[in-house]
């Protein structure tokens, strides 16, 4: 008898893009969590405390996301305008170093 178990599938954790609405793996996706003071941070670690919601890394999801108030919508928040320049800048800046990789 083989001491050798059969091979088992290692299952991927889903998530949504809140800005094209499309399921990826998670570790594709960028997480922004609602803290417990009210604010938005992009949550690198993808373990911080607080609601979640995920983006993918095309711009035109950061603009639905951000624009169109579905971010706020998924993190149950109002962004205020120096949280939603930060997450814009974040954006710019992560979407340009996934472009050149």
């Amino acid at each position: 008898m083989s001491s050798s178990s059969p091979s088992v599938e290692k299952r991927v954790p889903q998530r949504t893009c809140v800005g094209c609405r499309q399921v990826m793996p998670k570790h594709r996706l960028v997480r922004l969590a609602r803290t417990a003071d009210g604010g938005v941070v992009v949550d690198r670690s993808g373990k911080e405390c607080g609601r979640g919601a995920y983006m993918c890394a095309e711009h035109s999801c950061w603009i639905e996301g951000i624009a169109r108030g579905r971010l706020e919508r998924a993190l149950r928040v109002k962004l205020d305008s120096r949280t939603r320049e930060s997450i814009e800048a974040y954006a710019a800046a992560y979407i340009a170093r996934e472009v050149s990789a």
